[in-house]
């Protein structure tokens, strides 16, 4: 949401529109389009970064802030890489990134005080999460068949593992 009304207000051009293309290293599709600021990957990872930083943050202070750092410096590299494909300037993913980690604190705020994810520990929504799950997984290895990447194996194995957890919990419940 935040992606799209930004990209259209600032309407910025990518790299591969304002630059001869052979003067720079583009991997992946050229992208040439007006919508570099802010950068939706980035914003993407900073959001859920920011999440899992809050959500798994260690009690004792010194492990806190190498966490802490840990996930940042995660999170910087991860986004770095678009500028790295040519895909966008580094202010585009600095803006991205900033926006990404509003987004996260945004969500962990209203979820708090609104409670409204609580419904999802209730047993009888399990059934429900194991078919999305399901769903999922033939959507992924459709993926894995026809474009093979590795990106496409961790989630395949990482949705397998979250499978199984929600299948264990829904049966010794």
């Amino acid at each position: 949401m935040f992606s799209n009304v930004l990209k259209k207000i600032f309407a910025v051009p990518r790299p591969a529109a304002v630059f001869d293309n052979n003067s720079f290293v583009i991997i992946g599709k050229t992208l040439s389009g007006h919508n570099s600021v802010p950068s939706g990957h980035s914003i993407t990872v900073l959001a859920v970064l920011t999440v899992l930083m809050f959500a798994f943050s260690p009690q004792k202070l010194i492990c806190k802030i190498i966490w802490i750092f840990f996930v940042l410096v995660t999170g910087l590299i991860l986004v770095l890489t678009r500028v790295g494909i040519g895909a966008h300037y580094p202010l585009d993913v600095i803006i991205g990134g900033i926006v990404g980690y509003i987004s996260g604190l945004t969500g962990i705020f209203l979820s708090r005080k609104y409670r409204i994810w609580s419904w999802i520990n209730h047993k009888k929504y399990y059934p429900i999460f194991i078919l999305l799950f399901l769903i999922c997984g033939v959507a992924i290895l459709n993926k894995i068949i026809n474009e093979n990447l590795t990106i496409f194996y961790l989630a395949f194995i990482s949705l397998v593992v979250s499978l199984y957890k929600i299948i264990a919990l829904y049966v010794k419940k």
